[in-house]
This record gives C-alpha cells, sequence and structure tokens, in this order.
C-alpha cells in the first residue's frame, strides 16, 4: 500500500471523518465513523486471537501499538472470555464499515473501488502480521482469517458489480430527492456507444482471474453451507496429503494415497461443487499438475456402437489428465447389462485408465447412495479402485434458508423481514413433506426459489408508476409468498 500500517490507519480514520461529513455513516450506529472504523480493527485483532483460544502477549502488544491503547493481557482474556465473537459477528461489524467505503467509492465514480480496497488490503496486511508475529504458524488463526476475508472481498465485488450495471450519469443514487417530485424512479439507462476493436486489442486475450491461494480455497471449503461430515472427512484427508507432501520434500519414504473417491447422496447436496474446489486443492498441493475439473454422465462416456466407446471414453479422460474427473450419476454405466448396452465397456476403459495415470488422475464417482453401492458391486475392480466414500446428507430448513439468503446477498437484494419470515415457513415445509416431493432437489430448490422470486418481483415492480433504487434490490413477502417450484 505504500504506507506503514499505522499510517495506513490514520489515513482510514480521515477518510472517515470525510465521509461522515458527506452524509455517509454506518447504518443505525451510535458512535462516529472514526471510532467505529477503530472499534471494528479492535474486534478484527481479537477475533484472531481468540481464533486459537491462546491470546499472547505480543498479540496484545500489537493491538496497544495499533490502536493506542494500553491494555493488559488479563484485561484482554477476560473480555473475550465475556464476549466470544463468531465468524458471524465480526463480518458484519467489518461489513458494515467497508459498505461504507464502497458507497463512498460510487459516489466518487471510482468505479474500481480504490478506498474500499484499500481497506481490505490493510485487514489482509494486518491479519497476517497479527498471526506471524512470533514466527511460528497457526493454522486456525489462518483458517479464520482467510474465511473472513474471503467473505468481505466476495461481498465487495458484488457490490460494485450490481453497481455498475445500474449506473447511469444521470442518476445520483446519493443525491436528496425533491419532495415534490411525483416522478422518483429509476430511469432505463441510455445504450452505450458501441466502441469498435481495434485489430490489437481483438488479437489481447482476457486478463485471466486470479488464482485462488490454497488458504482461500480451503476457506471457501469451509464456508459452504452444512456439509459438516463432509468437510470433516476431506479437512482429515486434506491434513494426510500436507503431511505426504512434507515428506516427499524431506526425501522421506512415501506411502500409496488413493485419491478416488465415491460421493454418494441426493441431488443438489453439493457434490459437483465440492469436487471442483477439490480439483484445485489437489493442484496446490501438488497432487494435480494442472487441478482442472471435467465433468460427465453416461452420455459422455457411452456410445450407441461397437468399439466407439472405449474410443470416446478415453477421449474424455485424456481431457482431465492432471485433472479430475467427476463423473455423475456413474450408476448409469452398470444399470444395464444387456449384450447391446456398452456401459460395461466404459467402466473397464476407466479402470485400466486410472491404473496407467494414477499419479496424475484423481477419478470421483457420484450419485444416489443405494445406486452407487450397486454400481461399486457391478465389477471388482470398482471397490478396490474406490475405497473411500463421502456421503452427501439432506439439508436441513436452516441451511437451505441459508443458501437462499446467501444467492440474494452476493446479488444484492435485501428481503423485507415478513419476506424473511414467509422463505423460513416455505423451507420447513418443503423439508417436512420432501419424501413426497418427487422433485425435491436441496440446493437447486434454493436456487430456484430465488429465480422465481425474481421473476414475481419483476411481475410486481413493472405494474409500478414509479420505481426507486430501493425497490430494485428489495424482496417483498409478495414477491416469496405462493412460489410453487414444479
Amino acid at each position: 500500500m505504500g504506507r506503514s500500517r499505522n499510517d495506513t490507519l490514520q489515513y482510514i480514520y480521515t477518510l472517515c471523518e470525510q465521509y461522515e461529513k458527506q452524509g455517509l455513516q454506518i447504518k443505525d450506529g451510535h458512535m462516529s465513523l472514526r471510532d467505529y472504523a477503530q472499534f471494528s480493527v479492535m474486534k478484527f485483532m481479537l477475533y484472531l486471537a481468540d481464533s486459537d483460544r491462546n491470546i499472547k502477549d505480543h498479540e496484545v502488544e500489537i493491538i496497544n501499538n495499533c490502536l493506542g491503547f494500553s491494555l493488559t493481557r488479563d484485561y484482554v482474556v477476560r473480555f473475550v472470555e465475556e464476549h466470544r465473537i463468531s465468524a458471524d459477528a465480526i463480518f458484519d461489524t467489518v461489513l458494515a464499515l467497508l459498505t461504507v467505503f464502497i458507497n463512498a467509492d460510487i459516489r466518487s465514480d471510482a468505479a474500481n473501488g480504490s478506498t474500499s480496497l484499500m481497506l481490505l488490503e490493510f485487514l489482509d496486511e494486518l491479519g497476517l502480521e497479527f498471526i506471524t508475529s512470533d514466527g511460528s504458524y497457526d493454522d486456525r488463526q489462518t483458517r479464520a482469517m482467510a474465511a473472513l476475508m474471503l467473505r468481505l472481498k466476495n461481498y465487495r465485488s458484488a457490490y460494485l458489480s450490481s453497481w455498475r450495471k445500474i449506473k447511469h450519469e444521470r442518476i445520483d443514487p446519493f443525491a436528496a430527492r425533491p419532495k415534490d417530485d411525483p416522478e422518483v424512479r429509476m430511469e432505463t439507462p441510455a445504450a452505450a456507444p458501441v466502441k469498435e476493436t481495434t485489430q490489437e486489442e481483438a488479437a489481447t486475450p482476457a486478463e485471466p482471474e486470479p488464482e485462488k491461494t490454497l488458504e482461500e480455497l480451503l476457506a471457501e471449503l469451509d464456508s459452504l453451507t452444512g456439509l459438516t461430515r463432509v468437510k470433516e472427512d476431506l479437512t482429515s484427508l486434506i491434513n494426510l496429503l500436507k503431511v505426504h507432501k512434507m515428506r516427499a520434500d524431506r526425501g522421506l519414504p512415501q506411502t500409496s494415497v488413493s485419491l478416488h473417491m465415491v460421493f454418494s447422496g441426493n441431488p443438489g447436496t453439493g457434490k459437483t461443487t465440492v469436487a471442483r474446489l477439490l480439483s484445485k486443492v489437489y493442484y496446490h498441493l501438488g497432487v494435480l499438475s494442472k487441478g482442472h475439473l471435467v465433468e460427465v454422465d453416461r452420455s459422455g462416456l457411452v456410445s450407441g456402437y461397437v468399439g466407439q466407446t472405449a474410443i470416446k471414453t478415453k477421449k474424455v479422460i485424456d481431457s482431465a489428465l492432471g485433472g479430475l474427473l467427476f463423473i455423475d450419476e456413474a450408476y448409469a454405466l452398470t444399470a444395464n447389462t444387456g449384450s447391446n448396452d456398452f456401459g460395461m465397456e466404459a467402466v473397464n476403459t476407466l479402470l485400466k485408465a486410472m491404473e496407467d495415470n494414477r499419479d496424475d488422475l484423481v477419478v470421483i464417482v457420484a450419485g444416489y447412495t443405494d445406486l452407487m453401492e450397486e454400481f461399486l458391486d457391478a465389477n471388482p475392480g470398482l471397490r478396490s479402485r474406490f475405497n473411500k466414500q463421502i456421503l452427501f446428507e439432506d439439508y436441513t430448513a436452516e441451511e437451505l434458508v441459508d443458501i437462499f439468503m446467501g444467492i440474494c446477498a452476493k446479488s444484492f437484494f435485501e428481503l423485507t423481514d415478513e419476506a424473511k419470515e414467509t422463505v423460513e415457513r416455505f423451507f420447513v415445509d418443503r423439508v417436512a413433506h420432501r419424501d413426497e416431493l418427487p422433485g425435491f432437489a436441496n440446493g437447486r430448490d434454493a436456487r430456484n426459489y430465488f429465480e422465481k422470486t425474481l421473476t414475481r418481483q419483476a411481475n410486481r415492480l413493472a405494474g409500478m408508476v414509479a420505481v426507486t433504487d430501493k425497490d430494485l434490490v428489495t424482496i417483498t413477502k409478495e414477491d416469496v409468498e405462493g412460489v410453487e417450484l414444479y
């Protein structure tokens, strides 16, 4: 950032004073914006200090040095014991401050979000200094910080992206509205002038999305709603691979670790999402050379003609080398055993390829729990190759509500209190009767419910004479009540 840690914090304080004069403040706040910034930074450091349940002297020293306090370790210990700071609580605290900085960027037309980015970079650097200041490395503190910063960065990205979409030079979302203006509404943005692309621009490849670090990937995995048993199983496996890599780096003998797995569970329980994250984690751990995901089902492997299935399957396997091959509804490969079915040919080709490329190919097969047991029994080599099974349990009603609310937040929508209550009742009822619903699809239900909600909101807004900025990002009880998924 070009400034020392304390200089940057003083600059943040100065910005807070400027923003408050401009009318930007914490919603329902009872302190000045500057004091809230100091409070947020203190709470951020206390959260990291307590994440390993071991407040250290040097951590208290950093807090005092950074904020100009003279706290004792005993006082800090007593404070955190009385006020345990949860991940959600610290996220909400910092998020309120971050939102002010994002809005300041929007007001100043800083589309790149320069001051809000500066705030996150400051917290990143402060957090890294905090958890490594004694020269050691604590995995719990690192995970806690990575998960928090990932959530904040994702929010900032979604917020700025949403505003770019509705931005128009005639609209100032912060300007005071005339009391006598009967036509206060969001006008349709004028079409942007078409800019011709030069040969140089056409030849320049798009800048790739920055590669996520291992810590960010693990934090993203940990932040997924529910999946407690899945996370525990995968964390144990990942820890095993970390130790495996450490032994390799030190020239110690290696033991064979099978990474081929069965993901069993009902649709919409996050199997593909977890597989995609796992492929990247394996890449960072040196297990895979590329870390990409290739997803197929029976139709992508089996041909309808003699001799063609092996060729088709091999092409898919070749495209997956260096990465993870995810075969959804794998039981369909062995469901039919007639002479005109070539599913078993695909299975035999797959088993050979897994043996020939065991150092740079991971295969995960997925599907309903009972049917995957039948799949494993269909060939003697399957159960020995896929000796690790991970069960993806159905989501609870509370978890489905969390997924729905998360989708809304990422798309920059807010729900009224009545709408939230309606959503909660919807998923409680849906989970209670899921055995009677042939189309129950767990997380996909949350996504479908969100999409139908947007359609109902659009229909409601279309009938309004004046549509404000607030209307565009608000979901009401009318939008979510009476939604039918199927």
